[in-house]
């Protein structure tokens, strides 16, 4: 999870390098393609130790659910370019905070959508994400700027596709979901960059790659760190990613961090680590009832 963190937090300081020269679809874009460069040799290798490669190949990423993927790809794509514009508009460290609020509109799609139940106290942990939220955007000051509400888009985006992700899991594998993501990715993110393109010179080359592995590599390790250990006990690791994003800002962009923001980021973060604990807690309580309810025949 720690690596994973340090692969994000990477590459949100390489699109704010990046974004300088080159416009937001456009970093989309090359960082779509060279994470799908770096993906598909991952994904062939199973399929390379197997008599026939190209038929297990084909076999590991055949999906029935090409329309919802089209769906899911088409938010994700919204919520990625909207996320990157704040990054490469916005400080560092408000964006990212804003960012971490996607786990409380998660939670609200996950009533609106698969139907679970949340109680008192998960209601109360996300009411308290927003007070965080509205601490960052202030909606009530001269400070309140509408670029804050693209991050905050960006989360509630992200919260769907959350939400499309575990519907498509019910039925594909997680090499599935991640081939066919990024192989609409692709495209999607080209056709717009084609109307704003510039094309990319010297150094921005390596901005642009950097984007592509960092993320390609933050999502690999997210994915296996969650399958090794406990969301409630890894979730407070990846909040490393805000003190990393900030010094970056001070350092490489001379961005200073107003009071607002880290007490806003402090409660965001509360909330999200309350409901990610929570939600552990559930699941293992699940996984305990399951074979106690589970009747034998003749019973």
């Amino acid at each position: 999870m720690l690596g994973s963190t340090l692969g994000f937090g990477s590459m949100a300081i390489f699109i704010r390098l990046a974004s300088k020269t080159i416009p937001t679809w456009e970093v989309a874009f090359f960082r779509n393609l060279f994470g799908f460069a770096a993906l598909l040799p991952l994904l062939a290798v199973p399929a390379l130790r197997q008599p026939n490669p190209a038929k297990t190949f084909a076999a590991n990423v055949h999906t029935h659910q090409l329309p919802r993927y089209l769906v899911r790809t088409a938010i994700g794509i919204v919520s990625m370019v909207c996320g990157f514009w704040a990054i490469a508009h916005l400080p560092l460290a408000l964006a990212i905070s804003l960012t971490y609020s996607s786990p409380i509109f998660v939670t609200i799609a996950a009533i609106l959508m698969l139907g679970e139940r949340v109680r008192a106290r998960r209601w109360s942990a996300v009411a308290l994400g927003f007070l965080g939220v509205l601490i960052i955007v202030q909606p009530w000051s001269h400070a309140f700027s509408m670029g804050s509400m693209v991050a905050v888009a960006a989360a509630v985006l992200s919260a769907l596709v959350a939400i499309q992700i575990k519907q498509l899991s019910a039925i594909d594998k997680a090499d599935t979901i991640v081939f066919w993501t990024y192989a609409m990715w692709v495209p999607m993110s080209l056709l717009p960059a084609l109307f704003v393109w510039q094309t990319p010179h010297g150094i921005t080359w390596l901005w642009l790659l950097a984007t592509g592995l960092m993320g390609t590599a933050g999502q690999l390790l997210w994915t296996r760190a969650l399958k090794l250990g406990d969301v409630s006990a890894l979730t407070p690791i990846s909040f490393m990613q805000l003190p990393l994003v900030t010094f970056a800002g001070w350092l490489l962009f001379d961005e200073a961090v107003g009071a607002n923001t880290l007490i806003g980021a402090a409660i965001i973060l509360a909330s999200t680590f309350y409901i990610a604990h929570r939600e552990a807690v559930l699941a293992r309580q699940s996984a305990t009832r399951a074979p106690s309810e589970a009747k034998l025949p003749g019973e």
